[in-house]
Parts: structure tokens; sequence; C-alpha cells
């Protein structure tokens, strides 16, 4: 049976159905992810075309169906993320960060949290904060959603709370400066790295006005996500690959 809803929603991605059709995959604050099937928006005449382009939120007037997909009637209040959209970079990490939140939940599971996170990263990335900052938060916030959470905060051999760590992937959990030795395979991560974590995990992306890391912090920040979501999510996505090639054709055009 149809329900009827007006919701905040945020297109996260879109994929052709036959030969005129499209299936979009949209998230809704009270609702969570769902799949809506639009006819014929193939048509550039027809406003709905705008609606389902990926990086667009607004007040969507959906008919939600019980079982199988549901439909998009209209839509008002529509923002389109639009240099996201036309921006290679921009959006290579948002449509990372968007296939992470589609990865982390199943399909109609309410996560009016995320979806106000996700809103307000986007946002950002169009603002021109750094996207692969904003990438790093959602890739450690998100490890929550996955089940996976380390423990970022205190040493897993004593307990100890103060810093610097480092992150072992044997104890899948830091380690103080009394207990290296405990892991000849730690990562030697940048003594900065796991203080960013921290911080991650407790900003809220609606707060950040600006931020800068440095690149060495970068690289260490990257190294730790990636074994992370290599030994305990298991999640790879094409849209990651696609991030590490574009980062080399910029070092290639740098000269470095």
């Amino acid at each position: 049976m149809a329900e009827l809803k007006e919701v905040q929603a945020l297109v996260l991605s879109k994929r052709k159905y036959k030969e005129r059709d499209y299936l979009v995959k949209i998230f809704l604050n009270h609702y969570g992810k769902m799949m809506f099937y639009v006819r014929g928006s193939k048509n550039p005449n027809r406003s709905m075309a705008s609606l389902i382009q990926p990086f667009t939120a607004g007040r969507y007037i959906v008919d939600i169906r019980k079982t199988g997909l549901s439909f998009i009637r209209d839509a008002k209040s529509v923002q389109a993320f639009s240099l996201i959209q036309q921006d290679i970079f921009k959006n290579a990490y948002a449509t990372y960060i968007c296939g992470l939140v589609d990865a982390c939940m199943g399909d109609r599971q309410p996560a009016d949290g995320l979806f106000r996170q996700l809103y307000y990263g986007l946002s950002k990335i169009e603002a021109d904060i750094d996207p692969e900052v904003i990438m790093f938060i959602f890739e450690i916030k998100l490890l929550y959603y996955f089940g996976v959470m380390p423990d970022f905060f205190t040493c897993q051999v004593c307990g100890k709370s103060q810093g610097p760590f480092d992150y072992s992937g044997a104890y899948a959990g830091l380690l103080c400066p009394n207990h290296l030795d405990q892991d000849a395979h730690r990562l030697q991560l940048h003594p900065k790295t796991i203080y960013h974590v921290q911080n991650f995990l407790q900003v809220n992306l609606k707060n950040i006005e600006s931020i800068t890391i440095a690149p060495e912090i970068k690289a260490s920040l990257e190294k730790l996500t990636d074994t992370i979501y290599e030994d305990l999510v298991g999640v790879r996505l094409k849209s990651k690959k696609f991030i590490k090639q574009m980062k080399k054709w910029g070092s290639m055009l740098d000269g470095d």
C-alpha cells in the first residue's frame, strides 16, 4: 500500500534502467535510504531530471511503498551542490563518501544523525573545505556504523590515555610509547595522527569553518584508514581507487 510523504531527502546515486528510465537511490531523513523508480527522466524537458541528480537535496514528495520500489512525485526547496556536480575532484570525494554511507547501512534503516552529517559534509565540500579531510572524517565516523570501531583513546596493553599513539593491526587498536615493542608491524604513524582521529570522532561537521592538515599527516591518515578498511571493514569501493589514481595524476602534473 502506498504512503505519500513529504521528507528531507538527499540523492546519493542514480543508474539507468531500461532505455528511458532511472533507478535513483535517495537518503531520507526519517526513513533511511531507498530506491526510487523514475520513468522517462532522460527527457531534458522534464523537471524531474534536475531532481534526481546525485548531490541534490531538498524536500521531496515521495510515494513510499512498503515493499519494492517507491516513486518521486514532486520536490520543493531543492538545493543542488553544483560545484560538486561540476568539479571532478570534489565529485570524486563526494561520490566515495556517499558510497560509504550507502554501504554502511541497510535499506529503510532510519539514521537521522547520519543524514544530517552527510548533508553538512557535502555542504563543506561545496564551500571549498578540503574534501580529502572531509573524507577522512567520514571514514573514521562510519566505522561505528560498520560495527568495527577501534578504541582510539587508550593503549590496548596498559589502558594509558596519554599519547602519542601508534596503531597496531595485531591489537586492532592503539599502542602507547611504552608498548610499541608489542607489535613489530605497527603502522608507524605520524605522532599527530591519532590526535586528529580523536577530533574527527567528536566533531560535528556543521561546525567546521576551516581545517588544514599537513600533507605528511594526511598521508598517515590515509595509511591508517586504508589499513582499517582492508583488515576490519572489507569494503573496497571503486570510487576510492579513482581518488588514488586522481592523486597520482596531480603528483605527475606537479612534477613530484
